[in-house]
This record gives structure tokens, sequence and C-alpha cells, in this order.
């Protein structure tokens, strides 16, 4: 979240109510009792303005002044020393930042005090949400109140008319400033029911409170820098360096008792050996059906052999089966399951130990093996007919889908006696009916929790082509949609939806975008070499340049966070229609690479600035997105590479070769470290900013997430649609990822240490494939808007279920 000091816009912040309440002015637990003028109360008031930021920035400038001095770097050391000095922000401390301000207004100095606060929103402001601008324009109209009324208060009505005189132009046309102009010429202002409240001492405490307030939490809410998570690193490493020893240790212990419990059994083993038994009861669980019907079948036929072979063969039977196929009970676990597995050789042993006593028992006397097989075949009836009720249970129990513990015991028990008293063929019967539900109990599984819920889904449907742009505005409550017939749609959704603007082109219009700070206007660019500014509340163009004639299509635009200055990619014609889709597939790779500019416009100007150079050469940028800031541009072109631009030197920074073929759609991480791409060869590939070409992640994506996207129809005709709009989307959070897919959009989550992509939930409502997406976070519930080729947009609001 914290790149150089910067920190991360928007989503980032999570202090709504603290903010709101801190701009207010009576904010909640302040008052002209409880503050004193120009110094706020609280846990802030202390150290380094209470700010972690300020503590941070501190012990990062000792970090680095001890490093460039062990390194010999004096000339460094001197310039950061001066950058400090002259550090407007000062080191984050809320008590200087605010101190500053004051001395501007007692200096009546109003040239610095408007380009500080012009500095403050530039750095600061201007990446919090769209809901916190109130918030802001309250505070800076309260400093403006605050510098009028030290002027009338000090007796410098000079500087009050100066002021109205310099901020005429700005002031009028606010409702809030109307009654503020005859300031000047009031005898006794502060006796004026208007103005009595803000020349009170309450109002200016209160005033300073709420603005150290709302710094205090601004700075809070910025994250630590990276440099400074060295020890928590170090600590962390050294933590899991200790977990491992422990767990070594607990391993060898393991071994050992393993070790241990081996050798006991086989010392039960060879005790049970070495008593003189017959080989064919010794090596009984050796041996397979044939093997023991021969061993029986070669023994003598007497008949005192043949009462001790029919009680032997019983034995046999029951203690082949514990060794050889262990029941599966139906509600065991897996862990159960491999006990059972594990300890294989235990029935053995006890078999053999039961073999023990039975040879023993036959020495006794022979009456006794008499009286057994005189009752074998009414024991055996007796039994066959408790398998057969035990078994009518078992069928109810497995249809009622009870896989609770105490039915397991009770089916582990019934098993356990089948397998002891039923004969070889029906114990079979029995294990496999047994084995059935351990499978139906791990495909019934308990689901893993979805990360999201759908709350609703709706459809807009006034478009009646393929869909190429569909884009939220930045305070996430309209969606500007194109269609390759040149049709704009401006649309909102909350409470209902309805469509506010609509305005049909007549040359094709190939890339759109919102501008950011007068997110009522429109950037559109065409096939004929032009950039449109389009008023979506007038509902008509203000203004349309031309580009370059050589160079007609304008492939992407990318409006900068602060909204001073908009890029502008311009290609030649390409041997191949990217403009909407065509009749045939077209074949070939990569034939977009054609000559083709990136260009820095002013926004209010609407005049060129600059031409940024491309490496190796001149080639069509594809896609072109900026980080939170705008002091970063990324750009994803048809030859391939990634190219990352740094906008106050106005230079390529770095390029790296990124896909087989063209770029289609590129985008900053939520941290910003890193950058994902999309290219033509399938790869979703996540690549470190501060290593030139080096991966982070790479993964394949089907091709209906990547393009071209086909939409199949009658006769074998088809519609072959090439990607232009955004192909992915981060949520609030920057851990699950929205693409296209054939039906809908689809989620993924990322950051994951598997190599394959997890999908973790499926939008849907598509009947043609999905050719942009994107994914708005300005709200409380995230707003997914999937786009296809047969013109409909689905909006899905999903809510994210708490961890």
């Amino acid at each position: 979240m914290c790149n150089g000091g910067d920190y991360k816009p928007r989503r980032a912040l999570r202090w709504e109510g603290a903010a709101r309440h801190a701009g207010s002015c009576s904010p909640p637990g302040t008052g002209p009792g409880r503050s004193v003028r120009g110094r706020a109360p609280g846990p802030w008031a202390g150290g380094a303005g209470g700010s972690p930021m300020a503590a941070a920035a501190e012990r990062t400038d000792e970090l680095v002044r001890e490093y460039l001095l062990f390194r010999g770097f004096t000339a460094a050391l001197k310039q950061l020393d001066a950058e400090i000095k002259a550090d407007r922000e000062k080191g984050f401390r809320v008590d200087k930042i605010v101190d500053q301000l004051q001395q501007f207004v007692q200096s009546y100095d109003l040239a610095a005090l408007r380009d500080y606060w012009s500095y403050l929103d530039r750095r600061l402001f201007s990446r919090l949400e769209d809901v916190y601008r109130p918030t802001v324009n309250k505070l800076k109209t309260s400093l403006f109140r605050y510098y009028l009324v030290h002027t009338v208060q000090t007796g410098r009505n000079d500087k009050a008319q100066e002021f109205f005189l310099k901020q005429a132009s700005e002031l009028q046309n606010q409702a809030e400033w109307k009654d503020w102009f005859v300031l000047p010429f009031l005898p006794a202002p502060d006796s004026n029911p208007t103005f009595a409240t803000y020349f009170s001492r309450q109002w200016a405490d209160t005033f300073i409170v709420s603005l150290h307030n709302f710094l205090s939490v601004l700075f809070q809410c910025m994250p630590v820098p990276v440099i400074l998570n060295f020890e928590a690193e170090c600590l962390r490493s050294s933590l899991i360096q200790e977990e491992n020893e422990l767990l070594r240790h607990k391993l060898f212990a393991l071994q050992a008792e393993s070790s241990r419990m081996k050798k006991e059994e086989l010392e039960v083993e060879q005790a049970v050996v070495h008593h003189k038994l017959p080989a064919y009861v010794a090596n009984m669980d050796r041996l397979g059906d044939s093997e023991l019907d021969m061993t029986c079948s070669q023994r003598s036929t007497t008949h005192s052999l043949q009462s001790r072979g029919g009680f032997l063969s019983s034995f046999l039977s029951q203690s082949k089966k514990g060794p050889s196929r262990p029941p599966h009970p139906s509600g065991a676990s897996p862990t159960q399951t491999g006990s059972m597995l594990l300890g294989k050789k235990e029935p053995t042993n006890h078999q053999s130990a039961k073999g023990k006593e039975g040879t023993v028992s036959c020495k006794d006397g022979k009456s006794h093996f008499s009286g057994l097989v005189a009752g074998e075949s009414s024991s055996l009836q007796q039994r066959q007919k408790r398998l057969q009720e035990h078994g009518k249970e078992r069928k109810e129990l497995l249809s009622k889908g009870t896989f609770q513990g105490q039915s397991a015991e009770k089916k582990t028990d019934i098993s356990t006696a089948e397998t002891e008293l039923c004969s070889e063929l029906h114990a079979e019967q029995t294990e496999t009916s047994t084995k059935m539900p351990v499978s139906s109990a791990e495909a019934v599984g308990v689901r893993q929790e979805q990360p999201f819920i759908v709350l609703s889904q709706e459809e807009y449907g006034e478009h009646h082509s393929s869909i190429m742009y569909c884009r939220v505005d930045c305070s996430g409550r309209r969606v500007a949609s194109l269609d390759v017939d040149g049709v704009i749609k401006v649309w909102s959704f909350n409470p209902i939806m309805q469509t506010t603007a609509s305005s049909i082109s007549k040359s094709p219009l190939l890339s759109l975008e919102w501008a950011t700070k007068r997110d009522r206007l429109l950037l559109l660019g065409s096939g004929v070499g032009t950039v449109r500014l389009y008023d979506t509340e007038a509902k008509k163009n203000l203004c349309e340049i031309s580009i370059d004639e050589d160079m007609p299509r304008i492939l992407s635009l990318a409006c900068s966070p602060s909204g001073a200055s908009f890029v502008c990619s311009a290609a030649a014609q390409s041997p191949i229609s990217h403009m909407g889709f065509s009749a045939v597939s077209s074949g070939g790779k990569s034939m977009n690479q054609v000559p083709g500019k990136l260009l820095l416009w002013d926004t209010k100007t609407m005049k060129q600035q600059l031409q940024f150079s491309l490496e190796p050469e001149p080639i069509a940028i594809n896609c072109t997105a900026f980080n939170h800031n705008g002091n970063l541009l990324v750009t994803g072109a048809a030859d391939g590479i990634v190219r990352l631009f740094d906008m106050q030197q106005h230079e390529c920074a770095m390029s790296w070769k990124a896909h087989d073929g063209e770029v289609y759609s590129v985008e900053f991480s939520y941290d910003e470290n890193t950058v994902y791409s999309i290219g033509e060869d399938g790869k979703f590939i996540q690549w470190n900013i501060h290593k030139s070409g080096l991966k982070v992640s790479e993964y394949d994506l089907p091709s209906e997430a990547t393009g071209p996207f086909v939409l199949s129809g009658y006769s074998g005709y088809k519609q072959v649609q090439f990607p232009r709009g955004r192909l992915f989307a981060f949520d609030s959070e920057g851990n699950y990822m929205l693409t296209c897919s054939s039906t809908g959009g689809v989620l993924f989550k990322l950051n994951g240490e598997e190599k394959v992509l997890e999908s973790c939930l499926s939008l849907g409502g598509h009947r043609a494939p999905v050719v942009t997406v994107d994914w708005s976070t300005a709200m409380d519930c995230g707003t997914c808007l999937t786009a296809s080729m047969d013109g409909k947009i689905k909006l899905t609001t999903l809510l994210a279920r708490k961890s």
C-alpha cells in the first residue's frame, strides 16, 4: 500500500465516520473548554504529531542518513538534508502543518496560503474517496473564512478586500460565499447575526481542532513505509526458525516413538511364532482362498481330524478378513480410516493369539471340539438371521444420510461382527456396502464458504450491438458504455437504473474514459484521429481535437488522477479491423503491429504537451493505466512489450517483453509494487516493477477470458471481436479478480500459493461472450459490470463476507 512515502488512494481508507466528524463544525469530543487554539487535544498532541507516519518518516530519515554516511555518499546526504528542510509536508507532523497554515494567516500571505492548501489537496486530499470531498471543501471554506475574520479583527480591511478581489472569480458562484462579499464594508461585523458566530473564540478553536483531527486521521491511515518493515521481518524470520526447530524436535520424538512401537510389534510377532503352531495357522494371514482350500484338502480325512478341521476352518476365515480387507465404517473420518489402515497388523497378531488359544484348548480335550462341530450348523443359521437384520438397519441408516459419530460407531461394530461371523462371499458384499458411505461423505463434504454474497443482478439492455467499453465513474454512481455502432450511453443504477444521456457518433469510436476531476466529462477517442470531450449533463460535445491524420486510430485514453492531463494512444491503420468485429476470424497473430504514438495532453487547454519516446520503435499502444497519484503510467503494446513511464520526468523508466503477441490489458496491483497484464498468448502475468522483467506469478487463462471473442451464428457465421476495454478488474482489497467468460463474469482469488487461479464465484447471466468488465468499489457493496457481445450489460451487486 505504500511506495516511496505515498499511500494507496480511495480503497485503502477505512475511516469514513471519523473523517466526517473531523470535517464538521462541531467535532465530537472537542470544544472551547477542551482545546487550545492551534493545538488539538488527545493522543495526537504529543510526539511527532500523533501520526504513525510521522514517526515512520523520522525513523526512515535516520536510517537513510546513517546508510549514506556509511557508504560515503556525502553529496546525496547534503541533498537529502536540503530536501527534508524544504519538506512541505513537515515530516507528516500534523501540528507543524497546522502551524504553517496559521503562520500564513497571521502574516496575511494569501498567495502562500492558497498555494500550500493546493499542495495538500493535490498531494493528500485528492487521493480520498469522493464521499470525503465535501469534508475537504468545508475545511477549505472554513480556512478562508478564518483568514477573513483574522483580517477584520486586526483592522486590515484592505487585506479582506484584496481577498475578494483575487478570489471573486472562484467564489462568486458558490452559495456559501454569497453573503460574505459585504463583510469588508460592515462597520461592526462581529455583532452582525450572519457573522457573529465566526468571530467567536469557540468557532476558531473548533475549526483548528477539526483541521487537526482530519489530518491526524488521514496520516494514521497511511501505511508504514516498506523499509521500516525490516525489523518486523527479522523478528518474523526468527519466530519461524524457532517454530521450525520445535517442529523438528517433535518430528524426532515421533520418529523415535514410531521406531519403538515397531520394535515392540516385531517382538510380539516373534513371540507368537515361537509357539509350535501348524504351518497353515502360523501363515494364515498370507493365505488366499485357493491356498487355504488346498491346505485343508491335503490334511487327513479321519473323523478326529475332521472335527479339528471344522473348528480351524471357521477360525481361519474370520482371522483372514481382519488383515486382508479392513472394514470401512460409513461415518469414519479420513483420519480414522488412516489409523485403521496403519494398524493392519494388530488384528493379525490378535487373531494369531486366538489361534494359539484355540490350539491349546484342543490339547485340553477333544469333546469340546465335537460339541462345537455339532452346534455349528444351528449357530450359523442364527448368525445369518442376525446379519440380515443388521443389513436392514444399515440400509435405513444410509438412506437417511446420517454420518454422525454415533452411527459410525454402530456401523463399525456391525461391520466387525459381520467379518467375524459370515462367510467369505457375504463378507465381500458387506465390505462393498460399508465402503460406499465413505465416498459419499467425501463427496458431500462441507463446501468452502463463498467470499462474496450476490445481493442482486440487474440488466441494462439499451444497446443493440456488441459492447466495446463499459466504465464506472470515480463516484461509483454512473456508468458510460460504448458499442461498436458508436452509440454512447450514460446511465445510473442507484437507486434505479435509468439512462441519463445518449449520443450517436457519426465517426467510429474506439476508446472511452471518464475524466477524474469533473466526472461529468467523458473522453472519446475515434477512428478518424480525433478526441472529443463530451459533457454528460449538458449532453453535448464541449470540444473536439485532431490528434494525427497519419495515425487516425485512438486506441486508448487514460486521465491522470489529478485530472490535469490525459494520455492518448494513436496508431496507424491496421491491415485487420480492430474497431469492432469482422465476419471471419483473422487467423494470424499480432496483425496490429503498426506504428503508433503516445501523447500527453493538457485537459484544461486541450493542447498537446509532449510525445513519449517508444523504444525500440514506435508501436501501437493498446492499453494504458495510471497509478494512484499519477506518477507512474504503465502501457501494453502490440509488440508484446510492457512499458513503465515516469510521469515526473516524462520518460520510460523500464520496459520488458511480456507476452508473445499483443498486450491486451494492463493494471497496477493493489499495493502498486507490481503490475498485471493479459496478452494474446492467453497468459495472465504479475510483474515486479522494481526489477524489470521479473515475473511474480504466471497463470494460463482460457481463450474466452483473453479474446479474440467469437460469437457463432447460423450457417457457420461468426462474429469476431478483438479486445478493446478492460479484461480484468480487482476488488477493493486486491485479493480477487473479475474476468470475462462465455457466460458471464468469473471471480478468481489472487495471491494464492497454487500455480493455477482458484475460481471462487461465477456471476453468469449472459448468453453471449463477455468482452469487458469493471468493478466499482466506491460504495459499501461492490458492483461488478460485465458487458457482452449481444449488447447486454449485467450489473451484479456483491457483499463481501467478513472473515
